[in-house]
């Protein structure tokens, strides 16, 4: 019997690329964004905030990383039957707001990016030009 079990996770210089990553997108699409990133514990690995971004985006994006790196799917993805109850359930913690979405490398799940700062949709446009240039896996993950 196994007494413990590993779990993959995205380290802090993969995450800070994201962040990176993300920011230029959203700045090349005239959108003022906040990026975060979770690994799969719902944990903040890499944060950042645009000059002008709004304040609430904030919290927005980190609500959007925890939720995709805990359920493994993009935030808008979510069945719109949990549209409400996911979040009351959980304090707010997690969100059905389009933005977020899970991070794999080939079949390893590491964690979860949230955009915010943009409507739902650019959040999520975003959110997946990054996965492509960061080399991550965007298969199942577009409308």
């Amino acid at each position: 019997m196994s007494t413990h079990r590993q779990i993959a996770a995205i380290n802090y210089e993969t995450a800070s690329r994201a962040v990176t990553i993300a920011m230029e997108v959203g700045e090349s699409r005239g959108v003022k964004t906040v990026i975060a990133v979770a690994d799969p514990s719902m944990t903040l690995i890499a944060y950042g905030m645009t000059d002008g971004a709004t304040p609430h985006s904030a919290e927005t994006s980190r609500r959007k990383a925890a939720t995709s790196a805990s359920t493994r799917r993009r935030t808008g993805m979510i069945p719109e039957a949990l549209s409400i109850t996911l979040p009351l359930a959980t304090g707010s913690t997690l969100t059905t707001v389009d933005g977020g979405v899970p991070i794999f490398f080939d079949d390893v799940h590491v964690g979860g990016l949230g955009v915010a700062g943009g409507t739902p949709a650019q959040d999520a446009e975003i959110a997946l030009e990054t996965l492509q240039r960061l080399g991550a896996r965007t298969e199942g993950m577009l409308t």
